[in-house]
């Protein structure tokens, strides 16, 4: 079963629509049973750090993933604000976050003539195996909205990257954990192709 976790701080449609187009049937919620049951899992959302961690702990859905994800082998992606709250802490806020990767979020630095928050459609070059992405095709281009990015300590953890200025950590990875900064179900068909290798591979 594919839960798109819903806790109102995105538009699920997309990500709906995507997951079906590929054949399978998810579903929006934001009920923690359903979410320990799952067998993948969709971490989307936009906004602020803060506001995306205590929306999880508004719908006690902390427990429930970590049980789905680390009890059960659930396979997550985070999606943009989703990527950033598997990391330790941000420099937007003040709450911890999950803390499933070894990292930080930090903001883009701004830069004569380029714009933060980087908006619009960027290349990710693949950094490491990952089941993401297509190591032996044309480096994709994915639909990016972010001004904070995901920095790991570990390299082996970086699965894409991306050049706004500077490179930053476009993806990341470990196990069954995924997160990706940019927005597949924004991507047209490299994001449909993107989120068809996770489901297969998951």
């Amino acid at each position: 079963m594919i839960a798109v976790l819903d806790t109102g701080l995105c538009n699920v449609g997309s990500c709906l629509n995507m997951l079906r187009h590929l054949g399978a049937a998810p579903v929006a919620t934001a009920d923690p049973a359903v979410v320990r049951d799952a067998t993948h899992l969709v971490l989307p959302g936009v906004g602020a750090f803060d506001a995306g961690m205590a929306a999880l702990h508004a719908h006690d859905l902390v427990d429930a993933l970590r049980v789905a994800v680390h009890e059960r082998g659930a396979a997550l992606l985070g999606i943009c604000l989703g990527m950033q709250l598997l990391a330790r802490r941000s420099a937007e806020g003040e709450r911890p976050g999950l803390g499933w990767l070894d990292a930080d979020v930090e903001r883009l630095p701004a830069q004569p003539g380029l714009r933060v928050p980087h908006m619009g459609w960027n290349t990710v070059v693949p950094a490491a195996p990952s089941p993401l992405f297509d190591a032996a095709g044309a480096p994709p281009e994915f639909y990016f909205v972010h001004t904070y990015h995901v920095v790991a300590d570990d390299p082996a953890d970086v699965t894409g990257i991306a050049t706004h200025g500077i490179a930053f950590h476009a993806a990341v990875g470990r196990g069954r954990v995924q997160g990706v900064q940019f927005h597949p179900e924004k991507s047209h068909r490299h994001g449909l192709a993107l989120l068809g290798r996770w489901l297969e591979a998951a």
